[in-house]
């Protein structure tokens, strides 16, 4: 027995359960082509929508790139790099920040309504933005995981050229680009190094 399992017990989640999200889980460049359903998106974000964000704020908009004309204008934002495996994924989706979110906090946090006032400054709204909506990103690449699918996120693309062709009003704004299915055959090399805990973890 391994010493994970010898500590399973102070874990609420089965190990089987922290090795699908973790252990076991890897970024998948290729995929194969059995297709992703609507009704598995909708089953991924009804998961992950619980996941807190500032005020509540849920800034996190996704839209997912389904068409062969909208796939071939992605791809035209896409860095070399990572233009075949978008090209061949099963499902594509980009994932922005809006930033009109504080015109919903009087809905999303109706005990306070009065915190939309707290983003009146564009530098106070673009920051709280990024970050929550980085936040569900975290939660949707877990949440694909959770439901079994692999998740390729790229930060690879032109966001100027990729905003302006996709959210031409300018009230969205793409932060990441996630490839997503079954993962293929080929789809990962040897896991990379991570950090280890006292690397990252200080005690002040």
């Amino acid at each position: 027995m391994t010493a994970v399992q010898d500590s399973a017990d102070l874990f609420t989640l089965s190990v089987e359960a922290q090795n699908l999200l973790f252990r076991e889980a890897r970024t998948a460049n290729t995929f194969t082509a059995e297709p992703v359903t609507d009704a598995q998106i909708r089953a991924v974000y009804e998961l992950i929508k619980l996941g807190p964000t500032a005020y509540n704020q849920q800034p996190l908009r996704i839209v997912l790139v389904r068409s062969a004309p909208a796939r071939e204008r992605l791809l035209t934002h896409m860095s070399r790099g990572n233009q075949d495996k978008t090209r061949s994924a099963p499902l594509v989706a980009i994932m922005a920040e809006d930033l009109e979110f504080p015109r919903d906090l009087p809905t999303l946090f109706p005990h306070k309504p009065h915190v939309a006032g707290y983003f009146a400054a564009d530098a106070d709204r673009d920051r709280s933005a990024r970050i929550s909506a980085s936040l569900q990103i975290g939660y949707f690449l877990l949440g694909v995981r959770a439901l079994g699918l692999a998740a390729g996120p790229m930060s690879g693309f032109d966001p100027e050229g990729l905003d302006a062709d996709f959210f031409p009003d300018g009230t969205r704004r793409s932060l990441v680009v996630v490839n997503i299915g079954q993962p293929g055959p080929d789809a990962w090399g040897e896991r990379l190094p991570r950090h280890d805990y006292e690397t990252v973890v200080t005690t002040v």
